[in-house]
């Protein structure tokens, strides 16, 4: 398979034309070997229009998806970023790219152990992986900007404490299959959410709708 020609047309074909246009975010998508990210059976769809399973069921988000997220992070060479979701390591690689550190965390060891070891293989030397739930886990600092790799039904509150005062949050929140990925950055003392675009994505382990009983 020609992985380069692939990837030149996930590029052009897909991601672009959803309105994907920054040249930073482009440019990381297209150092980043996202056939070295995939579960090694997916390897020849890694440039499809699909979200691809992950062990635990998880699912590695579709391209269109990630660069629609990168591009919401709006990244500076400075920043320094929280990923909560490490999943396969794929968006990690992409935001090293483009920021200045990241720290992700993923509640499964094997996929920090995996997501670890590809990134070395690639070269990228400027993330800190842990194992971690968003619910129990401390930063003990705050970032330039945070990415929730997954669904949200509510935004935990405890995150907005690890965003810096200038900072922003990327999530996709709401029930699906109609939820939204929102930008939420503070003003006036309140944090404000712009609305990005609809999708429907997994939710963060953890983050479901909480069933409602009606008698």
């Amino acid at each position: 398979m020609d992985f380069e020609t692939a990837r030149a047309n996930m590029i052009e074909n897909q991601i672009r034309p959803w309105e994907v246009l920054d040249p930073r975010v482009l440019d990381a998508l297209a150092q980043v070997r996202r056939e070295d990210f995939v579960p090694a059976a997916y390897r020849k769809l890694a440039f499809a229009d699909i979200a691809l399973p992950l062990d635990h069921d998880e699912t590695m988000l579709k391209p269109v998806v990630e660069g629609r997220l990168l591009q919401a992070l709006d990244l500076e060479a400075t920043d320094d970023v929280l990923e909560i979701g490490t999943g396969s390591g794929f968006l990690t690689a992409c935001i090293a790219q483009l920021a200045h550190a990241v720290t992700s965390i993923d509640i499964h060891a094997d996929f920090i152990d995996s997501a670890r070891a590809r990134l070395a293989a690639g070269g990228i030397h400027n993330t800190s992986l842990a194992v971690g739930d968003v619910y129990s886990w401390n930063a003990g600092r705050q970032f330039d900007a945070v990415l929730i790799g997954g669904a949200v039904d509510e935004i935990p509150a405890r995150v907005f404490d690890w965003i810096r005062a200038d900072g922003r949050l990327v999530v996709v929140r709401g029930q699906a299959p109609a939820q939204e990925a929102v930008r939420m950055t503070r003003r006036d003392g309140g944090w404000h959410a712009e609305t990005l675009f609809e999708t429907d994505i997994p939710y963060l382990r953890g983050s479901e709708p909480r069933a409602h009983f009606v008698l």
